[in-house]
């Protein structure tokens, strides 16, 4: 058993790692089609800067989706990026690691095996094709790094940010793979094993595993193998792999979705699982990630569950876009045993609603409240839709939406878009890519949008409050300085090609201003803690 602390050092460095792999899982992709379709030669040779709308036509691209990809090369540092939004265009310009990516870019090629043998094999266990394809992308990798010290030292920052990411592609779906199928147990964290101890399928097992030995994630004695100091770190935080990886299905579809006819990949078919993400996959990282805010919400919570009168407080909570349940098992849990409510639920009960667009979502949240022995309804909601919501809570459990404290993780961005029904008064100031069904979207048209999404929730938060977790992007340029520091990468890349709207925390606060929903200060807070802060915590009432 590890006993030894990791330094602070240690600790930076290993993050620093992550953040790199999150931004790999979806740059890789993103290159290698570009690559491959000639734009980014085409952008290496720019000499003066040109609008993407030209870039769109030159490439017969979907406007939409190239605007995401392209920010994702200015957000690794790969070309300059600028957003008019008084004039409403994107203007693109090489940049001195434009030519490098051009030369290395073929490094990312290999990445297309294996993400063609996720579409027949999935990712939901181990299986000899996909390890097969990670030993092959692993001896790639490996031979792509013995040459880094024949590389000109002026290629090397890029040189080695591209070795960064194919690591990535390697080690993302092998945790997450893992990590569902519970191999970061304690008890395989805490005891040496062998793989026959684990695994139906001890060889596959035992040759994933050697592929991150050789990472240093394992030390191996015979046939015996062991948790590093370094791999406890990253198996501690697996689920953090979850959200990224379960857009495979997305990221080996770049080409069609980028060049070509992109509507299938978004069409959803009745009783077949969504094409464009792992659902169940994505629940499970969105859960194992949503607990280190948990601290916050705490606070928040016990503030308004610890008032007096009792009568006064919410009839209950409602969870819009409920994912697997554990953030209203924690919070039944918390009230129950930390305030005052919870010593007085015999006389006012917690009515505990989770509601979710995703019937995978509804099937989980609801196996995970019986095993809680927790009384809930599960519900399907739409969170465009707050009208038929409260009709539904309102017809068969008699209960106002307005009487709840209304709660939600990271869905407010993955709203279906409307056209704004009102024209923007204001210039917005996001720099994020924001496409609807392969169209660019205007970022004006966009707050404004995002406006009107938050008025049609006012009437039924405004008394008790609407607690949101939301995630944000940042302008593509700071994100390219503080490489290793933050995910935002992945999060628009992610979000981006899938339709779904992050802006920056400051727009999306003028956005429910505007709505007249403010922030209460006191319950106000972001991760991290700087202007990369890409996670907020508020609770949002009315005047």
């Amino acid at each position: 058993m590890i006993n030894r602390m990791l330094t602070k050092q240690q600790k930076q460095s290993y993050r620093a790692e992550l953040f790199k792999h999150l931004d790999g899982i979806v740059t890789a992709p993103t290159v290698t089609s570009l690559y491959e379709n000639k734009v980014i030669e085409f952008l290496s040779k720019l000499k003066d800067p040109v609008e993407i709308n030209e870039i769109s036509s030159k490439f017969n691209t979907n406007p939409g989706y190239l605007n995401v990809a392209l920010r994702i090369l200015s957000s690794q540092g790969w070309l300059n990026y600028k957003v008019d939004n008084k004039k409403n265009t994107i203007t693109l310009s090489r940049n001195n690691n434009t030519v490098k990516l051009n030369e290395f870019a073929h490094l990312y090629i290999p990445v297309k095996n294996f993400l063609k043998k996720t579409e027949k094999t999935g990712l939901a266990a181990l299986n000899k094709e996909i390890v097969n394809t990670l030993i092959q992308n692993f001896t790639e990798f490996q031979k792509a790094g013995s040459e880094f010290e024949n590389i000109n030292p002026s290629n090397q920052k890029v040189y080695y940010q591209i070795l960064k990411h194919l690591e990535g592609m390697i080690v993302g779906p092998l945790i997450v793979i893992l990590g569902q199928g519970g191999m970061f147990h304690k008890y395989f964290m805490e005891a040496s094993f062998k793989p026959e101890e684990y695994h139906k399928e001890a060889k596959i097992f035992e040759e994933a595993l050697n592929i991150l030995t050789k990472l240093s994630w394992f030390s191996k004695t015979n046939d015996t193998y062991s948790f590093t100091e370094k791999g406890l770190f990253f198996a501690k935080r697996a689920s953090a792999y979850g959200v990224t990886v379960s857009y495979i299905p997305t990221l080996r579809n770049l080409d069609q979705l980028i060049f070509g006819d992109h509507l299938p990949l978004r069409t959803l078919e009745p009783n077949k699982p969504e094409p464009h993400v792992y659902r169940e996959m994505n629940v499970w990282g969105s859960g194992g990630a949503h607990a280190i805010y948990f601290k916050k919400i705490d606070e928040i919570i016990l503030s308004i569950f610890n008032k007096e009168p009792v009568a006064e407080q919410p009839k209950g909570i409602l969870d819009m876009g409920c994912g697997n349940g554990a953030f209203l098992i924690h919070l039944y849990n918390l009230i129950e045993k930390q305030t005052l409510r919870g010593k007085n639920l015999d006389e006012y009960p917690l009515f505990l609603i989770g509601a979710d667009y995703n019937q995978a979502a509804l099937k989980v949240t609801r196996a995970n409240m019986i095993q809680a022995d927790i009384w809930a309804k599960v519900i399907w909601g739409d969170i465009s839709d707050p009208i038929q919501l409260e009709q539904t809570l309102k017809n068969d459990y008699n209960i106002k939406l307005k009487e709840l404290l209304n709660v939600r993780t990271f869905l407010d961005h993955n709203r279906i878009w409307k056209q704004p029904k009102e024209e923007p008064t204001f210039i917005s100031k996001s720099t994020g890519a924001f496409a609807f069904k392969g169209k660019t979207l205007n970022n004006n048209e966009v707050e404004q949008n995002l406006t009107e999404h938050l008025s049609l929730w006012k009437p039924y938060v405004e008394k008790f409050g609407l607690l949101v977790i939301e995630l944000h992007t940042t302008p593509p340029d700071l994100t390219a300085k503080n490489l290793g520091k933050t995910a935002a990468t992945a999060y628009d890349a992610t979000h981006g090609y899938s339709d779904q709207y992050i802006v920056e925390i400051d727009v999306f606060e003028q956005a429910a201003e505007r709505a007249g929903l403010y922030i209460n200060k006191e319950s106000f807070a972001k991760f991290p803690d700087s202007e990369l802060a890409s996670i907020s915590i508020c609770l949002l009432k009315g005047s």
